[in-house]
């Protein structure tokens, strides 16, 4: 394999690379070049006729790929300790299922792993711990690729909630349920229930592709949104796991009947271009499956409701005049979770990739799959994500690789019109005579009333519901003369229009946290009423509008699953009742938040904040958002100015 590969040349007696000279940008040992067996071939024939003075260093050797495989080396790679899980447990197996059958409340470490392929975690809730023994339970979580819900599966999701959960329904970032509370004794009856009506939680949580979001609003009319939501069901079928071991332990082997369409199969059997294991029962994951988590959303110019750039691969549908698609732009290498004090962890934003026709999407996404399979670090899951590939290569040496997968070079990317969030909160038209209704849910927890009511409307009208990626939730095909009876019977219960909302709840954030997820350190879901009605006060002692508004994120953790660091405002829990604050993303989240200060104890909050909102009330320019506004000024100005403030004169 050449080494310190700069540029490539075609000449006519054949593929030859030339060496870069001294001042050239070059790669160090470039190990992701391949070709399938023709060109291999071509190559060799083209050294073979060239000059027998030539330095053969010269010329590049790719090898054939009918199974890709690292190039060779003398030592063997470390490998994290679920590599090795994964590797023996017979494609998600072993020792799950025996795992299963035991009487213990709780599976051991290496099955532990395992279920979270399935969808699944097993938590320990905090808070009913007893002496010498732990609160065993588990999460589940739905995979709705679009965020699309159908009204049998809600109305099954609601029943499990009671009788096997602890009687919510928590709407999550990346438009799925989550189930809390269920015991392992009712898991099969859980997770069966849920295959057999409509439903699904396969691939919803482990090192392989998650849920792929796209844009929530039902718009019937408007195609582009149509094309996004169709492309993100197709991709989820793509990138599904193959190997049958989530029907054999849930439904003992009777696989749900789905209908995939023929470009899909299509993809996951082309192995064109190296990207499959051969005869494996997992084609495209192999027994490795990916280094860590893959996350894709799809959505349409200008609309940033799924947060696009915070994803894996990011995909945005390019239509002509009339509408109809034509291609996509990729982005590629986004990801929030880091590790709190060490630095060589981060978050980051996607960065473009290309443009590929829209028949060649599959294959496209794909063959950055198979790159991240092969390439992603697989011995230091902190530093396992895609996003660490693309900073160590940089995106010419990635894309060079992912386009020997993918076959043919991307084209240049299309450019875009500026991005916007959208909400999809209120009443809207779909496009085909009826409605929409998008309800702000606090934090994404239905529980209580709320829960009742949601269930009585779904149920009577027999609708069908979009969970968003703001954690919020649409009612579905709601004809006209409906609208006031709904309106009337959600208001009941505080599920309001959303003019009615303060607006700082209607764009926040948080993740459960505490007591649930082991991985938390600070309150987030249940912290973030209070932390928001004070941020509310501190306006109005500045003097700020009740009109005025930031996006504020909690999590109680760096793992950064409310994606804080794309938010204005981001709390991230960095110990008991303490937090880092972020500041500086922008409201359309296209520009990451920095670190401002660490450490900060809950009860310090006005100290820090109110001289922000202060000076951004006083010297901000006519719109000027928070975001934008303090990202200006720089942080040593709003850190001198917390210092010299002495309060506020409205």
């Amino acid at each position: 394999m050449a080494h310190a590969i700069g540029t490539i040349t075609r000449p006519t007696a054949g593929l030859m690379v030339a060496m870069p000279d001294p001042g050239a940008a070059c790669f160090s040992s470039f190990e992701g070049l391949r070709a399938s067996k023709p060109v291999q071939q071509m190559v060799f024939l083209a050294c073979n006729q060239a000059s027998s003075s030539a330095d053969p260093s010269t010329f590049l050797q790719i090898q054939s790929v009918a199974t890709p495989v690292k190039p060779p080396t003398t030592m063997p790679p470390k490998r994290s300790k679920v590599e090795i899980i994964k590797e023996h447990s017979n494609y998600l197996r072993y020792p799950l299922r025996e795992e299963l059958e035991t009487e213990a409340p709780n599976v051991n470490e290496d099955a532990v792993q395992l279920i979270k392929f399935h969808g699944s975690y097993q938590q320990d809730n905090r808070e009913l711990r007893g002496p010498g023994h732990k609160a065993y339970q588990f999460m589940l979580r739905t995979k709705n690729p679009s965020g699309k819900v159908p009204n049998r599966l809600y109305l099954v999701m609601d029943d499990l909630a009671d009788q096997f959960g602890i009687g919510t329904l928590r709407l999550t970032t990346r438009q799925t349920f989550q189930l809390h509370g269920v015991l392992k004794q009712n898991l099969k009856t859980v997770m069966s229930t849920i295959i057999k009506n409509m439903g699904s939680t396969l691939g919803a949580c482990g090192d392989l592709n998650r849920n792929v979001l796209a844009p929530a609003a039902p718009y019937n009319g408007r195609k582009e949104y149509i094309y996004a939501q169709e492309t993100a069901e197709k991709l989820a079928a793509l990138l599904a796991p193959q190997g049958g071991a989530y029907y054999d332990l849930w439904v003992d082997g009777e696989k749900a009947m789905s209908a995939e369409s023929p470009d899909v199969i299509e993809a996951l059997n082309d192995n064109s271009h190296g990207t499959n294991f051969e005869g494996s029962p997992e084609p495209i994951y192999g027994i490795q499956f990916l280094p860590r988590k893959f996350k894709i959303a799809v959505t349409v110019p200008t609309d940033n409701s799924v947060d696009v750039l915070t994803n894996d691969v990011g995909l945005v549908t390019i239509c002509d005049d009339d509408g109809e698609l034509q291609g996509f732009d990729i982005f590629v290498g986004g990801g929030m979770g880091r590790t709190h004090r060490m630095e060589a962890t981060f978050p980051r934003l996607a960065e473009p990739l290309g443009y590929v026709p829209k028949e060649d999407i599959l294959y496209a996404v794909k063959a950055i799959v198979a790159t991240q399979r092969d390439y992603g670090r697989r011995d230091d899951r902190r530093m396992s994500r895609m996003k660490y590939l693309l900073d160590d290569w940089g995106i010419e040496k990635f894309r060079l690789v992912v386009e020997q997968y993918y076959g043919k070079p991307f084209q240049p990317f299309k450019e875009l019109p500026p991005w916007k969030f959208q909400s999809y909160l209120g009443w809207h038209e779909q496009g085909d005579g009826r409605l929409f209704f998008g309800i702000h849910v606090e934090n994404g927890r239905i529980k209580g009333e709320t829960k009742k009511a949601l269930r009585r409307v779904i149920e009577k009208y027999e609708l069908n519901v979009r969970i968003t990626p703001n954690q919020n939730i649409i009612l579905c095909d709601i004809r006209p003369s409906w609208r006031s009876r709904i309106t009337k019977a959600l208001a009941g219960v505080g599920l309001l229009s959303p003019r009615f909302v303060d607006p700082l709840h209607l764009s926040a954030m948080a993740c459960p946290a505490l007591p649930l997820c082991p991985l938390a350190i600070a309150e987030a879901e249940r912290g973030a009423p209070d932390i928001l009605q004070r941020i509310r006060d501190m306006f109005e002692r500045v003097g700020l509008r009740a009109s005025d508004s930031l996006v504020v994120r909690v999590t109680g953790c760096p793992n950064g699953c409310a994606r804080p660091y794309m938010a204005e405002l981001g709390l991230v829990g960095d110990g008991p009742n303490s937090y880092q604050i972020w500041l500086g993303g922008s409201p359309n989240q296209t520009r990451l938040a920095e670190t401002f200060m660490e450490r900060v104890k809950l009860q310090n909050l006005e100290a820090v904040l109110e001289p922000l909102f202060h000076l951004w009330r006083r010297e901000r320019q006519t719109g000027e958002a928070f975001g934008d506004f303090t990202h200006k000024l720089g942080f040593a100005v709003l850190k001198d100015y917390i210092d010299s403030y002495k309060g506020s004169n409205k």
